[in-house]
């Protein structure tokens, strides 16, 4: 019994812990993922004039335009799903990581690179599933290119989603392959190469270059897992946003995704928005070791709870 309320202890301090850095990230950070989707949705096969508002030639000329445009609120466009998202999302990351890693130590003493990596791809898979509606909502909005004050609410396009598609794999649930793919990838990068690199290179006594240390770590292994990710982040873009065609479906599966992008727009087409998903990931990254850090210490001292290593 005891074990069992520590493990509680340790589940629900890292549910707070990681809503409390999930909630703060986005809030800052929502604006480079906004400009990704954006430049993701722009296909270089429309015929779209240089001039048009709605053109993007870059990070930079995209939010000008945006600001210009629709005003400085629509950088916050459908930030509200991914807010409702992190906290549950942040848990299963965390929790089911840990699960995992107890699954794949295939008879080993310690955890190997391997066994971080399968934990990693596991944690993800899990974690899309549960946060892909809220995707496919958050995408759409972003794709709205009215002021941000005309601009529908989370819950209007929820209810128009599911009215007029459903829950099913054309409605809330459009793309979950891509999402399945995108975060399981992801995961299995971020986790395996940030643990098995941690393990490797010597600790610092000084708490600042020790953070530092696991702070950089941390920004190499998100960069890492976005360079070999993105096309799959592409792909869902693509299948969760509005088509090129109104009511003719285009990019319906994640692979048919992938190979027509890189039919009709070449290979490049494929890393669209990886600038502002490094970008984001780089200080986002940080922001979160930080707020996680200090919540889960604040809650562990509070609780009186033994640490959890």
């Amino acid at each position: 019994m005891p074990e069992i309320e520590t493990i509680l202890k340790q589940a629900a301090m890292q549910v707070g812990a990681g809503g409390s850095a999930g909630f703060i990230e986005v809030c800052i950070m929502h604006p480079l993922d906004l400009v990704k989707t954006r430049l993701q949705l722009q296909s270089t096969t429309t015929k779209i004039h240089h001039s048009d508002p709605h053109y993007y030639r870059g990070i930079i000329d995209c939010m000008k335009k945006m600001q210009q445009h629709e005003g400085l609120l629509s950088f916050w466009k459908g930030i509200l799903p991914p807010i409702l998202a992190e906290t549950p999302k942040r848990a299963v990351k965390f929790v089911t990581f840990e699960q995992y890693k107890r699954f794949f130590m295939f008879g080993s003493p310690t955890p190997t690179p391997l066994t971080f990596a399968l934990a990693g791809l596991g944690a993800g898979i899990t974690e899309a599933v549960l946060v892909n509606p809220f995707e496919v909502v958050k995408v759409t909005l972003q794709s709205n290119k009215q002021l941000a004050t005309q601009s529908p609410s989370t819950w209007t396009v929820t209810r128009e989603i599911v009215r007029e598609s459903g829950l099913g794999f054309r409605g809330l649930n459009k793309g979950l392959t891509a999402t399945i793919a995108r975060n399981g990838i992801f995961n299995m990068v971020y986790f395996g190469f940030y643990h098995s690199v941690k393990g490797y290179l010597p600790e610092y006594q000084d708490p600042l270059l020790e953070f530092g240390r696991k702070v950089l770590i941390g920004f190499t292994s998100g960069v890492l897992g976005s360079c070999v990710n993105i096309p799959f982040d592409v792909a869902k873009s693509r299948i969760q946003g509005p088509q090129p065609v109104p009511g003719v479906i285009k990019y319906s599966s994640t692979s048919g995704a992938i190979c027509l992008v890189y039919k009709e727009e070449g290979f490049r087409a494929l890393y669209k928005g990886l600038l502002p998903k490094v970008l984001r990931l780089g200080p986002g990254g940080a922001i979160m070791l930080v707020v996680y850090d200090y919540v889960y210490h604040f809650l562990e001292n509070k609780f009186d709870s033994k640490p959890n290593i």
